[in-house]
């Protein structure tokens, strides 16, 4: 469960630094489909290795979720629900499955960080979210590559 109160209080913190961010609470959630896969992708994030994230546009329309934009903000939460990181979509791009280039898949951190382990990674992933959502998975399919940068971190506690 998502502890709504501490994400307010995270995203005031950073407000109070960052005049120009907008009121309204941005998405909050966390990374991945299992708590661990949460803990280990946020850890990435935390480490500076991981700068980038990627979607099916399918997951989007199944959860009735809108596309990020850039200079949009999100809160990453851990397993448990705790907001820890506030990231800003810098970058935003389109295409098919297999556009995904070494480049990419360098900067969203996982794995040995190359791109056939990004492909295979992502295959597996992307099978499970399909079948979760009642979807067909298809290596057609549209993904939106986000790259983003941390902009504030909740203290440690």
């Amino acid at each position: 469960m998502i502890d709504l109160a501490d994400a307010h209080r995270l995203w005031g913190s950073y407000r109070a630094v960052a005049r120009d961010a907008p009121a309204e609470l941005p998405t909050v959630g966390p990374f991945g489909d299992t708590p661990e896969l949460a803990d280990e992708l946020l850890a990435l994030v935390l480490l500076g290795r991981k700068r980038a994230t990627a979607t099916l546009l399918a997951e989007f329309a199944a959860e009735g979720d809108e596309l990020p934009r850039i200079g949009d903000h999100w809160i990453v939460t851990d397993s448990v629900g705790r907001p820890r990181v506030i990231l800003r979509t810098i970058e935003l791009r389109i295409g098919p499955f297999l556009s995904v280039d070494a480049g990419f898949a360098f900067d969203e951190g996982e794995d040995d960080r190359t791109r056939a382990s990004w492909v295979r990674e992502h295959r597996r992933y992307w099978q499970r979210q399909c079948a979760r959502l009642g979807l067909t998975w298809s290596e057609d399919a549209d993904v939106l590559f986000e790259r983003f940068e941390a902009v504030f971190a909740a203290p440690r506690v």
